[in-house]
């Protein structure tokens, strides 16, 4: 089978290699004249389009672009690929010896100082990670950086507890259990108790307009200190514009301004695709599981890395390729088309409850919940239980450790070999780029899981009985 992939990013390369693994041919597209999906841009897509025989021969034309020329050219299934990069970004299963790359983090782009904000008065708009990012570097040249947001946003220091990297703190099966199981109102409150624990952000004008909300956390390590030391001011959302100035909600003084850096996200559209084909509607696709087209004759066309995970974004696209390959081969089927209507409806309603009405909290989730479910679809879940049963070291790590993609590589389609040892050794790898010195009297890097052995296996006991 000749699968089409659209996008060379994070999400095309993933699903170029879960293709591969499936032993279909994929071909990739790729704007720009290398890999890097949303950090390159040129034309070459034209359009992506149903066979006037699709309903008999589920094929699409794939039309391209090259030195002003269209060529077009047939494939069976089609994958459109978006790169929506979280940081950081676990690795994939095949990639365990990471550790040879200096420090914890990956860099989208290298940060310079640009001459263009010497010596001005900069303006922010918008409060997500690149607003931050870029206020955060402006400001060691700018005369003056403000930042506004009508919302608010929950800051997180990439570095977590003891240190590690807040994401292998964060998402594990343990925290996801709690965060889950809890009734709303106590899961929020435990994690703006969480926010706040870092600094106060009331006092520092973060805090956001409604708490009760899940909003997803700006990751920074600079911008607290930067507002304390009057580097960055927070001011709330923009009221008028003028020549020269802005006037700033329930601030009537009139603030003079050099440049305006608009971070305020961007639109979900598909212009290589029918209009038909992908409906986005209030800047949300009607997809199953943020993938498949719900209303398509047959499973040929999906979308993927359009989601928001709270988390990293390489193990979820990940899975979506796994799941999706199985899917255009036959070997594992949708749901009705009225069945699959139901539950992105559903959806729909229930994320602007959870999250509120904004421009992507439609495309939000729990990464882990989401990566398990497309998991048990091909038989690649993890079984806590049953490994506590034959492997209980293994089964104390897969639920109080870090949910890395070898997890779901220990069985089911795609089961390597490896992915028990690479469990049990992922700290050994997060703590090598960082221990550049080893003390004489240097401790056991996980000191608490040894002294709470007993009570960890009495936790785990417990929350299988009720199951």
């Amino acid at each position: 089978m000749r699968v089409a992939v659209v996008g060379a990013g994070v999400s095309g390369l993933t699903a170029t290699k879960g293709c591969l693994e499936e032993g279909l041919q994929p071909t990739c597209f790729e704007q720009s004249q290398d890999i890097g999906g949303l950090w390159r841009y040129t034309t070459t897509v034209v359009s992506v389009r149903k066979r006037p025989d699709f309903a008999t021969t589920g094929q699409w034309d794939v039309v391209t672009e090259a030195d002003g020329k269209q060529t077009s050219d047939i494939f069976d299934a089609v994958m459109v690929c978006s790169g929506i990069l979280s940081k950081p970004s676990l690795p994939l299963h095949c990639f365990p010896g990471i550790e040879r790359f200096q420090g914890q983090y990956f860099h989208s782009r290298q940060y310079k100082h640009p001459d263009v904000f010497q010596g001005k008065r900069v303006l922010v708009v918008g409060m997500g990670n690149s607003g931050v990012d870029i206020a955060v570097e402006a400001s060691r040249v700018a005369a003056k950086v403000t930042v506004c947001t009508s919302r608010g946003a929950w800051v997180l220091s990439r570095v977590f507890d003891h240190g590690y990297p807040w994401d292998m703190v964060f998402n594990t099966r343990l925290m996801s259990l709690i965060r889950n199981s809890l009734p709303g109102p106590l899961s929020w409150g435990l994690m703006n108790y969480r926010a706040n624990q870092w600094f106060k952000h009331e006092n520092y004008g973060l805090q956001p307009e409604k708490s009760c909300l899940v909003r997803e956390p700006v990751l920074n390590d600079d911008l607290p200190s930067y507002i304390l030391t009057g580097r960055i001011t927070i001011k709330p959302g923009v009221k008028e514009f003028k020549d020269n100035s802005v006037i700033f909600h329930n601030c009537p003084e009139e603030e003079p301004i050099d440049i305006v850096v608009f971070c305020t996200g961007y639109d979900v559209s598909f212009p290589f695709l029918e209009e038909a084909v992908v409906k986005v509607e209030n800047k949300h696709a009607s997809l199953y599981k943020y993938v498949f087209p719900t209303h398509l004759q047959r499973p040929t066309l999906a979308v993927l890395g359009l989601i928001k995970p709270l988390g990293a974004i390489m193990p979820v696209t990940e899975m979506q390729a796994r799941w999706v390959t199985r899917v255009f081969k036959g070997l594992c089927r949708l749901p009705p088309q009225s069945v699959m209507e139901k539950e992105v409806n559903e959806k729909k309603k229930n994320q602007v409850q959870r999250f509120g009405l904004s421009f992507d909290e439609v495309l939000k989730t729990d990464c882990l919940v989401y990566t398990d479910k497309l998991a048990s679809f091909i038989g690649a879940k993890p079984s806590v239980l049953g490994l506590l049963c034959r492997d209980p070291r293994l089964a104390l790590t897969v639920f109080f450790g870090p949910c890395t993609p070898y997890q779901y590589r220990l069985g089911g389609p795609g089961r390597w070999q490896g992915a028990r040892q690479a469990i049990l050794t992922q700290w050994d790898r997060t703590l090598k780029p960082t221990r550049t010195r080893v003390p004489a009297s240097s401790s056991s890097p996980c000191p608490s899981l040894l002294t709470v052995v007993g009570f960890l296996l009495l936790l785990v006991a417990l929350v299988f009985s009720f199951q």
